[in-house]
């Protein structure tokens, strides 16, 4: 035991990443990860069962809780974003750097990229035998959706860039209330969980238009990993070169909930806290314990 505690020791520090921003990158990829092979594993369950394996509801909370998954994995490490509108919007509100966006959107695109090349690899016979030999992107017979996403028959690129500004935007609104110190915070802990309840209540309300991505990096890299393994260049094309939406589309939605939130929330709860520290009154001076920067940093 000795022995083997002993070379345990020696692997740690030998694989011990000391650049902190490459330590949060490989975490985002793995959170990202959990999050894509779980979530899009029950979509594959769905499809390729003809839906005696799944449903609509069972894809809500696979993804509901493979966010809470990947956050409660990554989350001490790099904060547990798994969505780069969600660093976006942190880094819009100064309470992470510049420079995380762009590692953190690379990282969290290799992790999805990686979560659909797993599931992919788990369903390689069923999805060979679906479409009787075809990878399909449109169709009855399609799967390229298992993996990314694609508009409903009825959907216009203009109500799909609607449709993900405002499910982005909500998704935003609600994580920065439950990361805010001043308003009603979550029990430390708990964040995790909460934040995969939003995401469930998003699925469940507004996925039926092109399935909720929300999520530049969860579309772009299975999106990405499909179009190398055999589904091909139209994963781009399909519906009049859909990808833009849920890629773009995000960061809009991830802007309109900053400002939604600190114009209609944000700044009116963090005046109050200023006022009662600037009149030197007693619960002033408790919540002057509270660092938000460092609070909200902790799960994003």
């Amino acid at each position: 035991m000795g022995r083997q505690k002993y070379y345990i020791d020696k692997l740690a520090r030998a694989f011990q990443i000391r650049n902190l921003l490459l330590r949060q990158a490989l975490a985002e990829c793995l959170g990202t990860l959990i999050l894509v092979m779980f979530g899009c594993g029950a979509v594959a369950q769905l499809v390729l069962s003809g839906g005696s394996h799944g449903m609509f509801m069972t894809v809500n909370f696979a993804f509901g809780f493979a966010a809470t998954l990947g956050i409660l994995i990554c989350g001490q490490v790099s904060g547990g974003h798994l969505n780069p509108a969600v660093t976006f919007a942190l880094c819009l509100l100064g309470r992470d750097p510049w420079r995380k966006l762009p590692a953190y959107f690379l990282a969290q695109t290799l992790g999805a990229f990686l979560g659909s090349g797993i599931i992919f690899g788990l369903y390689f016979d069923a999805l060979w035998d679906f479409a009787g030999g075809d990878l399909l992107v449109t169709g009855t017979n399609a799967t390229a959706g298992i993996f990314a996403t694609y508009p409903s028959n009825h959907l216009t690129l203009i109500n799909g860039l609607f449709d993900q500004l405002i499910g982005t935007a909500a998704l935003v609104v609600c994580i920065l209330a439950i990361v805010d110190p001043y308003n009603n915070p979550i029990p430390r802990g708990l964040e995790a969980f909460t934040v995969g309840f939003v995401v469930l209540v998003i699925g469940l309300s507004m996925g039926f238009n092109s399935g909720y991505a929300v999520n530049p990096a969860r579309d772009l890299g299975p999106r990405l990993f499909t179009a190398i393994a055999g589904w091909g260049s139209e994963v781009f094309t399909a519906n009049d070169y859909w990808f833009f939406v849920p890629i773009f589309a995000p960061f809009i939605g991830s802007f309109v909930g900053v400002v939604v939130y600190q114009l209609m929330v944000g700044y009116h709860v963090e005046g109050e806290v200023r006022d009662r520290e600037e009149r030197g009154g007693e619960e002033g001076a408790k919540l002057s314990n509270f660092n938000p920067k460092e609070t909200a940093s902790t799960l994003y």
